[in-house]
């Protein structure tokens, strides 16, 4: 079958002739709809609801963040409670989920629907999905329990729709731009917004990653620290909560994970059971807030949030606050480091999971450098000598960078391994050494420049796909055994794939050295979106 082709408007919405499927990111609701009347459902913090079949609307479509509008009706996400409208449908069945997870081994008994008058009830054992068909539309409410389902459905059909168009106004973030970047931006503003999640009382609940990161439901230091810059703008006081959550996860000797769980009280207790019956899911995540204990590039993250945050506020108490831990991850990379750079153990615990990366990470080196800075910065008047000491650190890091990392081209490798072997391919991450000013400028003009001429496919006719986007690694890693899973094979994940978040890295140093060019990375991997059907900021694609 062919993809359904979409279409840029002037006003930033994304037009198609035919269904195509679109994810649903809010405070609490999320899924996944088709025009032809197909959702899953899903809650933050408790997990898979159910899913709904629904009578299909009639196209043509117009679709924008958590919208999507047709001939016959459209569908409609509230942001204030937790409540679809699926206007000019009617309703066929409802599918509840028998498990809060793929991997929830708990026996739940089989969830019976029950009428409340008009509304129709299914009470799952760590949720609550409500029904009721209002004239010819659909409202669909959730909840972790009854009440949180009912305050969904007492919110009127009107009012959902004001909420849905309020919310589109708010992602649409440059107006004045043509509909290919307006619409970028629109659904790249989306994936900061709507990665704010809230727990049953409205509370914050995490930065969450995307639809398939939230079971168990987990906030990354990582991919949190991406979402921040529009957040830092927008909605600082969601950083500074985002900070003191990633703090439960910060060890006392600077060890952190890939993320903290945040999950509900019923679905932790099914990751719980999991972790008691299975030595392989213990041993990944050794506490019961850890998601994937140990990761090399999180506490890094941690300072550098720290430090973009007070920059961007003037406040200076989260810093303070915390600066134990500030303290325990420099006193552990300065404990790991070799003449001066941080040796990485051989595992697969960074931003690159699929690789067996090890000894000198140029990604982890540009974040160390980065953080270093960050401490001297921060610690300046509250912790003189930490300051220094970091101060010391960072010069010894750059030196070390120059005349051991450097290769004799003046390009920096993806990694030297502990047993001395080298990967030299151009990898997109190393751009990390020139976010942080890591590097000389001449290094990276000479970076930048291998970029555009390796990375960029429209420029290396060396590899076999044509024009598609900006590559993160080529060529294909050359160390079989290094390798995992998807990663494996060339083109794919780690391999070569076209990653959105490192197209606004590269973007990002293009500007901001004033070099020409930035188009391109910015918006090609947007358009290859839109030419194949791809409805919402993909995460990655091959």
């Amino acid at each position: 079958m062919q993809p359904t082709l979409l279409t840029p408007r002037s006003d930033g919405w994304v037009t198609s002739q035919g269904p195509a499927l679109m994810p649903l990111m809010a405070p609490r609701l999320q899924g996944e709809v088709r025009a032809d009347g197909a959702l899953s459902l899903a809650l933050w913090g408790a997990g898979d609801l159910g899913r709904l079949r629904a009578s299909a609307l009639i196209g043509p479509f117009a679709h924008a963040p958590n919208l999507l509008q047709a001939t016959s009706g459209g569908v409609y996400v509230a942001q204030s409670q937790p409540v679809i409208l699926l206007k000019g449908v009617q309703f066929q069945r409802f599918t509840p989920a028998r498990r809060c997870a793929g991997w929830d081994r708990s026996q739940h008994p089989a969830t019976r629907v029950a009428r409340a008058g008009e509304v129709r009830r299914y009470i799952l054992p760590w949720g609550a999905v409500l029904i009721v068909e209002r004239g010819g539309d659909l409202v669909v409410a959730a909840g972790a329990d009854l009440a949180e389902a009912e305050r969904g459905l007492s919110l009127s059909e009107p009012q959902i729709v004001e909420e849905a168009l309020a919310y589109v106004a708010r992602c649409d973030l440059a107006s004045d731009a043509d509909p290919v970047l307006r619409s970028m931006v629109m659904q790249g503003a989306h994936a900061a917004f709507s990665a704010v999640r809230r727990d049953a009382q409205g509370g914050f609940a995490g930065l969450a990653a995307g639809l398939a990161y939230s079971a168990p439901a987990r906030t990354y230091y990582r991919d949190g620290y991406w979402t921040l810059p529009l957040l830092l703008a927008h909605q600082p006081d969601v950083v500074r909560a985002q900070i003191d959550l990633l703090a439960h996860g910060v060890q006392d000797d600077g060890e952190a994970p890939s993320g903290v769980i945040v999950s509900g009280a019923a679905q932790a207790r099914a990751w719980g059971t999991l972790r008691a019956d299975s030595g392989r899911v213990a041993g990944a995540n050794k506490r019961s807030l850890d998601w994937w204990s140990d990761h090399f590039d999180s506490p890094l993250f941690f300072v550098l949030t720290l430090g973009d945050y007070v920059r961007a506020t003037g406040d200076i108490r989260p810093a303070r606050r915390h600066w134990d831990k500030v303290r325990a991850i420099l006193r552990r990379y300065v404990g790991l480091s070799v003449d001066g750079l941080p040796v990485k153990p051989r595992h697969d615990r960074d931003w690159a999971d699929n690789v067996y990366r090890s000894g000198s990470v140029c990604y982890d080196l540009g974040l160390w450098v980065g953080a270093l800075d960050t401490i001297v910065e921060l610690g300046r008047e509250q912790d003189p000598v930490l300051a220094r000491l970091a101060a010391e650190a960072a010069v010894s890091a750059r030196e070390a960078l120059a005349t051991r990392v450097r290769q004799p081209t003046g390009l920096y490798p993806d990694y030297i391994a502990l047993d001395g072997f080298v990967e030299g391919h151009l990898a997109l991450d190393a751009l990390t050494l020139l976010r942080h000013d890591a590097v000389s400028e001449a290094d990276a003009a000479a970076m930048l420049d291998a970029m555009a001429t390796r990375l960029e496919t429209r420029s290396n006719p060396d590899q076999p796909h044509g024009d598609w986007g900006v590559m993160c690694a080529w060529p294909p890693f050359s160390r079989r055994a290094d390798l995992r899973s998807k990663t494996a094979f060339p083109y794919r994940y780690h391999n070569g794939s076209d990653w959105p978040w490192l197209d606004g890295l590269y973007a990002g140093e293009l500007l901001r050295r004033g070099r020409p060019g930035s188009r391109y990375p910015l918006t090609r991997w947007w358009e290859v979106c839109l030419a194949r059907g791809w409805m919402g900021a993909v995460e990655y694609f091959a």
